[in-house]
């Protein structure tokens, strides 16, 4: 009986070795996978791409009754117009300050429970742990800020039931604009967002050798002298990476949340660039220079994300591409 098997090298061999060549043969072979593909494909083309032939609106005097083809074209006077105006400053800095804490006090909370949950010798403790804080991540935005709203109200919030029975005054915390940015990042980015991504971490940890673990056991390592020799190391790669996408988002914040908690009194430290778009592309119909605020935000993070994947490629030797 004949063998059916065909190893790879004789695959390699019989393709052909030009690239249109190569292509119909692998086109051939393989069309039930670029089948699969097409869905996702078309879902980008549609969704993705073909909408950013729309960003040309942030170089017009984008009228809605004369659409894209005829209304006017300004070159950069919107961009001049957001740098230039009231709110430049306020947004982008309130912006790079939720951004720094952040980076501060909600990236490595996914890291520190990810090393928590690996020492953990109980495996039903460890799942139970772990199913607990992944969970609010598939909990709405919108049912957060409402969670948020009810549990900081001020006549029958819980926090403010507590401080009143203990014979503290009442807050209205959603109304102190030093208060939103801690609000905003524990309640977003920290306990809806820290169980999902510490299991990224918690996979990096499982794909560490066991053997490292017991040689420095019987060199005399403690358990935290292995986390910091032996876990840290191991997953700094994949932290190095998610740090690489966070920087790209450096100037980015996501505006559901902020826009479903914040008021005008907190704007002062509450309004974002991307918040500040949806007021005025949305909210008030100034579609050109919202457009304008949103590509600035792209092109800067582009920028971003190259020169911390290049000074990541210089330090450690890994980056995105």
């Amino acid at each position: 009986m004949l063998d059916q098997t065909v190893s790879r090298e004789e695959i390699m061999i019989s393709s052909p070795r030009t690239g249109w060549g190569r292509v119909r043969f692998h086109g051939k072979r393989d069309w039930l996978l670029y089948l699969m593909l097409l869905p996702v494909l078309a879902y980008f083309l549609i969704f993705v791409y073909k909408p950013m032939v729309g960003l040309v609106i942030a170089f017009q005097d984008f009228s809605l009754y004369k659409g894209i083809s005829g209304s006017e074209w300004v070159g950069l006077e919107n961009f001049k117009k957001f740098i230039t105006g009231p709110f430049f400053s306020r947004t982008l800095k309130n912006t790079i300050l939720m951004n720094v804490f952040k980076m501060i006090f909600a990236f490595p909370a996914p890291i520190i429970l990810a090393l928590l949950l690996n020492e953990v010798r109980s495996y039903v403790f460890k799942r139970t742990v772990q199913t607990l804080t992944y969970m609010p991540h598939f909990v709405s935005v919108v049912v957060v800020a409402g969670i948020v709203t009810n549990f900081l109200a001020p006549e029958n919030g819980f926090i403010n039931i507590v401080l009143d029975k203990l014979g503290f005054d009442k807050i209205y915390f959603l109304t102190l604009p030093e208060l939103f940015r801690p609000i905003y990042i524990f309640s977003f980015d920290i306990w809806q967002s820290v169980g999902f991504s510490a299991i990224i971490y918690i996979a990096a940890l499982a794909g560490i050798n066991p053997e490292l673990y017991e040689a420095a056991g019987i060199d005399g390592a403690s358990r935290w002298r292995q986390v910091w020799a032996i876990s840290i190391p191991g997953i700094m790669p994949t932290v190095l990476i998610f740090l690489l996408l966070s920087i790209s988002n450096f100037i980015e914040v996501g505006h559901e949340a902020i826009i479903l908690l914040y008021q005008p009194v907190t704007y002062e430290t509450a309004d974002v660039l991307s918040t500040y778009a949806y007021r005025t592309g949305l909210a008030e119909g100034n579609y050109d220079l919202g457009t304008a605020i949103g590509l600035f935000t792209s092109v800067v993070g582009l920028i971003l994300v190259y020169f911390a994947n290049k000074l990541s490629q210089k330090i450690t030797g890994n980056g995105l591409w």
